[in-house]
């Protein structure tokens, strides 16, 4: 499969993430655990937001000696396309790791230790699932038409579905952990697993994690396809889907108390789903532009955010 990802982007691109995520750590340790103000959260989102931004135009200008200045606008175009859709399709994610947190009585000084340790996880699957796909688009071209057919009916389950709520308690993979792994029922600070007797009992905080990183491959299973819509070249699929999860402990910090206030979101993420959807099983007949679909995902996630916060709620509109 054609890829512009030569070996020396590829050690620079992978050399990028583990330096952000050492750094984060270390700031992370540093700090201690505390409660992430929203002013922290915001700075944090605004810095691994530019450096993206940073890493795009670093793209560009390399591919613009390289090749001719459309193709480099082009790749450049794919990887702010494929970032916005990672991005957004990531606050679901986040709505779910919300319901986790307050499901096992998280504090919020613990939450930051179990959501990088669940990003890291999110990177390392992620990159195996984009190789893996990227490996069967390149020998089985129609599996994008089986990708594209999936996303429209997740999109349209997801419209469906958009509104109602989840309960944490009944999720079968949870009953199962609860059934198959000794547990214990107190939360111990960070701690993921105590020794009590002579038995290694997990903690809460270890079933969050496994939960975390469940959900993630569970909603990998959507995005990866999403952003296959819009390129098939593997190193621009890894390095925005990658980026686009490196922010995503502080997103979730910036936007948790926030569900409410964007409850129409969900209506906005299910039709960007079509739209990809519609946009791979189409692919053969006609290439919508790049351009076109960055200004269709980019208007249908603004337009549900803005009607959200025009719209109250059904709730409140009765209280009211």
């Amino acid at each position: 499969m054609h890829s512009v990802g030569t070996p020396g982007m590829w050690a620079a691109f992978i050399a990028l993430v583990i330096v952000a995520i050492v750094v984060d750590l270390l700031v992370l340790r540093s700090n201690g655990p505390h409660k992430v103000s929203a002013r922290e959260a915001l700075l944090w989102s605004l810095a691994w937001v530019a450096l993206a931004a940073v890493f795009n135009l670093g793209l560009w200008w390399y591919l613009a000696e390289h090749l001719p200045a459309a193709a480099a606008d082009r790749v450049a175009l794919e990887f702010l396309t494929g970032y916005l859709v990672e991005k957004a399709l990531a606050v679901d994610n986040i709505f779910v790791f919300l319901m986790l947190f307050s499901y096992f009585k998280v504090r919020p000084e613990f939450q930051q230790r179990a959501l990088i340790l669940g990003v890291i996880g999110a990177i390392l699957l992620r990159a195996i699932m984009i190789l893996i796909g990227a490996a069967l688009i390149a020998r089985f071209h129609w599996i994008l038409y089986v990708f594209g057919l999936f996303l429209m009916i997740t999109g349209a389950k997801m419209l469906w579905a958009a509104g109602d709520e989840s309960d944490v308690k009944e999720n079968p993979i949870l009953g199962f952990i609860n059934r198959h792994l000794p547990l214990t029922r107190e939360m111990d600070g960070e701690k993921l697993w105590i020794v009590e007797n002579g038995k290694r009992l997990f903690t809460p905080m270890f079933v969050v994690l496994l939960m975390i990183g469940i959900t993630d491959v569970i909603f990998a299973v959507d995005s990866i396809p999403a952003i296959f819509a819009i390129t098939t070249d593997p190193f621009i699929v890894l390095t925005s889907n990658v980026f686009a999860v490196l922010g995503l402990r502080a997103l979730y910090f910036l936007l948790a108390d926030m569900k409410e206030r964007f409850h129409l979101l969900a209506y906005g993420l299910a039709l960007v789903l079509m739209f990809i959807g519609a946009k791979m099983l189409l692919m053969d007949y006609y290439k919508i532009p790049i351009a076109i679909s960055l200004a269709v995902v980019a208007a249908t996630i603004i337009t549900s955010m803005v009607t959200s916060l025009l719209v109250p709620p059904k709730h409140l509109r009765v209280r009211s």
